[in-house]
């Protein structure tokens, strides 16, 4: 409440003949504006103009609400009710990285020419516009001029992990933050066709004003895939030259050999914003300004290239809505689902990338030699771009998962995603394929609040396994089946078990004492000889297993009754038929 009234009076004591300019036009291109000062120039339009809703959404780790803001032509707000009348829906993200303010300055100036009808804009009949003003407020909050050590401006800014030192753009599928689980909710309410987040860029040092990260096109796939590559990223990077901001793609290659080697696309896993997006179909795109071109170019590029996104939208509205709709329907009768992916080495092509000459010489720190751009011997050459990927793990689709509710962690964040799931109206034993996690690696330092897993390899096998009422059935016949099987499939490099949201099941609970378990081992062997016939076979195949004693004890109990069943077993099963 004590930030609304701060809002509403920092507008009323705005002059209406000063209300309209930012605070970025006021320091000539210099300052971003706080979080109050932005939110509150957000909050004066929605007060003047009758095609603005602000609405206040859910929390962040911050103790604020996010905020969205819908522009609608036609003042109508439902976008359900928008999204039936064929209308097009536009989504920008901004601040996700608050020291990367770009994207806050631009949307205020777009939404303010679109209002008032300046630089030849007005709002579109056919396209709703939605901006998150400042999707991290918690390190909008934690201001500061030093942290962006090699960022050219604005004067301060925000910092770049969030309230728990989060960063937000590492943490969409995961969703450990507040953000994130509301983030969700407005994703879906909104249901973009296109969704930009604004970001600044870090690496090598070039003539380009702005780059691009686009949702990789092979992963996308399908129609979608196709048109994104082959329309709308040239649209984009032909309207950008016209503008006088000739577009590179991202910068991968952070060394000075950009020219020897080139540079590849950028797998969006969806842990990242677009990748996140394309899971429900969504175009998604990551604009990166160069961190070493003035703050008032950067803006100024950043403004132009979401007018661009503007127009393309509403030009091909019905064409994108169309795509859509197909992608939706194909993912629930699709069957092979890739996973991971890795660059295809064999397929590229050349871009034009104007770079600058480098060199090295003396460190005035350290002595040693050290890198440095010569900005007076500007070039421009063409590069190869490796912007295919061809996928390196494929799973089938099962007919259906089932997930013990025990495992509440997971569902919470099948439901923010708007997954539909059944919940089984009595106990039953049902035959599913198990998966048991034979090996894995686990990184050996902490990321984004984690120790992911990789490289995981799975057995599996028909069993008869009880649930419990209650528990989850999740049929794989939606439009959310991307989302579905990349988070719940075990070797999936962005599924809940590489976040490690099933860590449990690697630790065994229950043991035994050699002694006592030596006599019911010779017992159990009497009875089961197959069993003994495969402990005689590994002794003959193994010198060293043959030796160790402990090690051929626990082989017999491994495959006893005794060991229990929920070690290593991956509590999620696939229901085949």
């Amino acid at each position: 409440m004590k930030r609304v009234i701060f809002f509403l009076s920092t507008f009323f004591t705005w002059s209406m003949a000063s209300a309209q300019q930012t605070i970025f036009e006021q320091s000539k291109g210099a300052e971003t504006p706080t979080y109050e000062q932005g939110m509150a120039y957000f909050q004066q339009l929605d007060q003047q103009y009758p095609q603005v809703q602000m609405r206040t959404m859910g929390p962040t780790d911050s103790g604020e609400p996010l905020h969205l803001i819908v522009v609608s032509k036609d003042k109508n707000f439902d976008l359900a009710e928008q999204r039936k009348k064929g209308k097009a829906i536009l989504l920008i993200d901004n601040a996700i990285h608050p020291g990367e303010p770009d994207g806050v300055d631009a949307c205020q100036l777009l939404l303010r020419n679109l209002l008032t009808e300046k630089d030849g804009l007005r709002l579109p009949d056919h396209l709703v516009l939605c901006i998150i003003p400042f999707y991290n407020i918690d390190g909008a909050l934690n201001r500061n001029s030093f942290s962006r050590a090699n960022q050219n401006g604005p004067h301060a800014y925000g910092f770049r992990a969030n309230g728990q030192n989060y960063d937000l753009n590492r943490d969409f599928v995961k969703a450990n933050s507040k953000n994130a689980t509301s983030f969700a909710e407005i994703f879906h309410q909104v249901d973009p066709d296109v969704f930009v987040d604004t970001h600044v860029s870090n690496g090598a040092d070039y003539q380009h004003v702005m780059t691009l990260i686009a949702t990789q096109h092979s992963k996308m796939g399908g129609v979608l895939g196709e048109f994104l590559h082959t329309k709308m990223e040239p649209y984009l990077y032909q309207k950008m030259q016209e503008k006088g901001y000739p577009m590179t793609p991202y910068v991968t290659n952070f060394g000075p050999n950009v020219t020897k080697e080139g540079f590849s696309g950028f797998i969006d896993y969806p842990r990242y914003s677009t990748g996140y997006a394309a899971l429900f179909q969504t175009l998604g795109f990551m604009p990166e300004t160069h961190m070493l071109k003035s703050y008032d170019q950067r803006v100024k590029s950043t403004y132009e290239l979401l007018k661009i996104y503007l127009d393309f939208t509403v030009t091909n509205a019905n064409e994108i809505l169309t795509l859509r709709k197909q992608a939706k329907e194909a993912v629930k009768t699709q069957q092979i689902f890739p996973l991971a992916w890795k660059k295809d080495t064999t397929r590229s092509r050349t871009i034009e990338f104007l770079g600058y000459e480098h060199g090295y010489k003396p460190s005035e720190v350290s002595g040693q030699p050290r890198l440095y751009y010569d900005r007076s011997k500007p070039f421009q050459m063409s590069v190869p771009y490796y912007d295919y990927f061809v996928p390196t793990v494929t799973v089938q689709k099962p007919k259906a998962y089932l997930i013990p509710q025990a495992w509440w962690p997971v569902i919470e964040r099948l439901k923010m995603n708007k997954v539909v799931m059944k919940r089984l109206e009595k106990d039953q034993t049902m035959s599913v394929e198990a998966y048991r996690i034979e090996s894995y690696q686990t990184s050996p330092r902490a990321y984004e609040g984690h120790y992911p897993h990789t490289d995981v390899k799975v057995s599996s096998k028909t069993q008869e396994i009880h649930f419990r009422k209650g528990d989850y059935y999740i049929e794989c016949n939606q439009d959310k089946n991307r989302y579905i099987i990349e988070t719940l499939e075990p070797t999936s490099p962005e599924g809940f078990f590489a976040w490690n949201f099933f860590d449990s099941i690697l630790q065994q609970k229950e043991g035994y004492s050699d002694y006592v378990f030596e006599d019911l081992a010779a017992e159990f062997l009497k009875t089961h000889p197959e069993v003994k016939k495969q402990l005689e076979e590994k002794r003959a195949n193994d010198p060293a297993f043959a030796k160790n004693g402990r090690a051929q004890l626990d082989f017999v109990y491994r495959l006893s009754p005794y060991y229990e069943p929920e070690h290593l077993r991956y509590p999620v099963y696939r229901v085949l038929r």
